[in-house]
């Protein structure tokens, strides 16, 4: 699209592989991010995390590692991650900077244990809700900016009474807020989604947590 030179210039200017210390800092006081991820098929997946500033822990230049809290149980990215390590994350700051950063790299999952051996310094959340189920890691491979041009400038209100963090009531998680539930019961079986086992067009054809270590239950 006769664009060579303006990336050629961009990848020169604003990709690094690693963190410096503004974007440690700007990582270090995120609440929420977009993960993206795939499975061995390239099938993929892009989902939501937050929590409380410095739920991203920066160890150093190049390695950065998040938790995962009690969530839906399907643990889509975590089981991508086990068949593709590949991880492209999406900080966008709306409130201060309006600026956004992109960390690509490559992630193994630690039980909190697990971790803890090896960051012994490593906070322990106050919320039940929060506490890690397992975590993250990621080794830094990219890391540039998301043009502000586009990025919204929000305004941060109060939170209206206590998050549910980590909580199975279907209201509090929203409900069947767009009617899926409702659809899927009144389904015919064949028009249910295929989940048999080896079928390559289901995302079920090769659970997750099947290449998990052992003594890792949820």
């Amino acid at each position: 699209m006769g664009t060579t030179d303006r990336a050629a210039k961009f990848y020169d200017e604003q990709v690094l592989d690693r963190l410096n210390p503004r974007m440690r800092e700007f990582v270090a006081r995120q609440e929420m991010f977009f993960l993206a991820t795939s499975d061995r098929h390239g099938e993929c997946d892009n989902t939501f995390r937050a929590g409380p500033p410095g739920f991203v822990q920066v160890f150093d230049d190049r390695t950065l590692a998040y938790p995962e809290y009690r969530g839906n149980g399907v643990l889509a990215s975590l089981g991508n991650l086990q068949e593709n390590p590949h991880v492209g994350i999406l900080m966008i700051d709306f409130v201060q900077d309006r600026i956004g950063l992109h960390v690509n790299g490559r992630a193994r999952v630690l039980s909190d244990e697990e971790m803890r051996r090896e960051r012994p310094d490593l906070p322990v959340d106050p919320a039940p809700g929060r506490r890690a189920r397992v975590w993250v890691e990621v080794t830094v491979e990219e890391a540039y900016i998301h043009c502000a041009k586009h990025i919204p400038h929000l305004q941060k209100v109060p939170a209206r009474g206590d998050r549910a963090w980590g909580t199975d009531d279907s209201k509090r998680k929203g409900g069947d807020f767009f009617g899926a539930a409702a659809e899927a019961a009144g389904r015919a079986p064949d028009e249910r989604p295929r989940r048999e086992a080896g079928d390559p067009t289901s995302r079920a054809s090769a659970p997750p947590h099947a290449a998990w270590p052992a003594g890792r239950a949820w």
